[in-house]
């Protein structure tokens, strides 16, 4: 069992950045590759980004691309998610996840492949 907990979500104006923290305990972070999500007011959840195991592969969903950047310390079991240049389309609830298999090989974007969950953190941007 992975669980996880969101931080760092707030409000900030359009332009703006923050740094979302996911805390990881129980099982060994650093062998499962973590993803962010996002689920706007009257949509979908959908995903944002994902780093493997290892850190070595990134993938990240073409509206947040080179305005998002994801990194992981396994030295602290944490996942954080920079968010530069924030747009009003960017409000959501933010989670972290954890693949539900260990040590995977490629990253997916697919969030029936998390099978661990944190609780969400709510970030508003005010254009």
């Amino acid at each position: 069992q992975v669980q996880l907990v969101e931080s760092g979500g707030g409000l900030v104006q359009a332009g703006g950045s923050l740094r979302l923290s996911c805390a990881a305990s129980g099982r060994t972070f650093s062998n499962y590759a973590m993803g962010w999500f996002r689920q706007a007011p009257g949509k979908e959840r959908e995903f944002v980004t994902a780093i493997s195991w290892t850190g070595a592969s990134i993938y990240y969903a073409d509206s947040v691309k080179g305005r998002f950047t994801i990194s992981r310390d396994n030295g602290k079991n944490t996942v954080y998610l920079q968010m530069n240049s924030l747009k009003a389309e960017d409000k959501a609830v933010y989670y972290c996840a954890a693949d539900n298999r260990q040590r995977r090989t490629v990253v997916v974007p697919n969030q029936r492949e998390y099978g661990y969950w944190g609780q969400g953190t709510q970030v508003t941007v005010s254009s």
